[in-house]
C-alpha cells in the first residue's frame, strides 16, 4: 500500500541510521530513540515556512470573516450575488478564503515518510532495523498491547499533557472564534493517545516530537506583537 514512500523512506533510514552510529558512543542506552527526537525536529524545521504562510493564511481568514457574515447575512436569499460578492471582497483585500490551506497540504508527504519510517517493520521490502533498537530496555518497534511498561506509560503522560495544552489553546481559540464542532475539536489531540497505543513505540516517540513541536510553533507562530503605548512626558 505504501510502497510508493519506500525511495524516500530508505533515504531517510539512512540518514537516521548513520546519525545514529555517530552519537552512539555518547548516548549508547538511547541513540537511535534521540535520533527519531532530533530527525522529527529538523524536518519540521524544514517546515516551518510552509507553517508561516499557513498561519499568515488563517490571519488573513479571520480578519475577513466579519465582512463575509456581513454578506451571508444581506445575500442569503441570493447565492450569485452571495458569490460574486465574496470573490470581489477577495479581489480587493489580496487574499484568499483558501489561503493557508496549500502550505499544510504540503506537509502531508512529508509526515507520511516519517509516519512509515518509525511505524513499520520493513522498508524496501528489508527488515527496519530502527525497530530493533531499544528505549530504557523496551524495543522501538514494540506495541502498548505486547510491552507495557514505564516508557509506554511515561509516553502517554507526555502525550496527554500536550494534548491537554493544545485543546486549552484550541478552547481560547473558539471563545474569540466561535464555530461549529467547538467540542469536538477540542477533544480531537487526545487521539494521539489513542494512536499511540497500536503503533510502535518509535512511532509514539515521532507523534509526541511532532505534536510538542506544533504546540510551542502554534504559540509562537499566532502571538501578537505587543504594542506599546508611548510614555506621556
Amino acid at each position: 500500500m505504501f510502497e510508493f514512500l519506500d525511495v524516500p523512506v530508505s533515504g531517510a533510514l539512512l540518514l537516521v541510521d548513520r546519525f545514529a552510529g555517530f552519537i552512539d558512543p555518547v548516548t549508547a542506552p538511547i541513540s537511535v530513540a534521540l535520533t527519531i527526537v532530533l530527525f522529527t525536529a529538523v524536518i519540521r524545521l524544514l517546515l516551518l515556512p510552509l507553517s508561516m504562510a499557513a498561519v499568515r493564511g488563517e490571519k488573513a481568514r479571520a480578519k475577513l470573516m466579519p465582512e463575509l457574515k456581513h454578506l451571508q447575512d444581506r445575500h442569503k436569499n441570493n447565492p450569485e450575488k452571495l458569490r460574486a460578492a465574496v470573490a470581489d471582497l477577495q479581489r480587493e483585500s489580496g487574499t484568499s478564503f483558501f489561503a493557508g490551506c496549500l502550505p499544510s497540504l504540503a506537509q502531508i508527504p512529508f509526515f507520511m515518510v516519517m509516519y512509515r519510517l518509525f511505524a513499520f517493520p520493513t522498508v524496501n521490502g528489508q527488515p527496519n532495523p530502527l525497530l530493533d533498537d531499544t528505549l530504557f530496555g523496551t524495543p522501538l518497534g514494540a506495541h502498548f498491547t505486547g510491552a507495557a511498561g514505564p516508557v509506554f506509560f511515561g509516553l502517554f503522560a507526555l502525550l496527554a499533557v500536550v494534548a491537554w495544552c493544545s485543546s486549552r489553546w484550541q478552547a481560547r481559540l473558539m471563545a474569540d472564534n466561535p464555530a461549529p464542532g467547538g467540542a469536538l475539536l477540542r477533544l480531537l489531540p487526545f487521539g494521539t493517545l489513542l494512536v499511540a497505543a497500536f503503533v510502535p513505540l518509535a512511532a509514539g516517540l515521532y507523534l509526541l516530537t511532532t505534536t510538542t513541536w506544533t504546540l510551542v510553533e502554534r504559540a509562537l507562530l499566532r502571538r501578537e506583537p505587543e504594542v506599546r503605548h508611548p510614555v506621556a512626558g
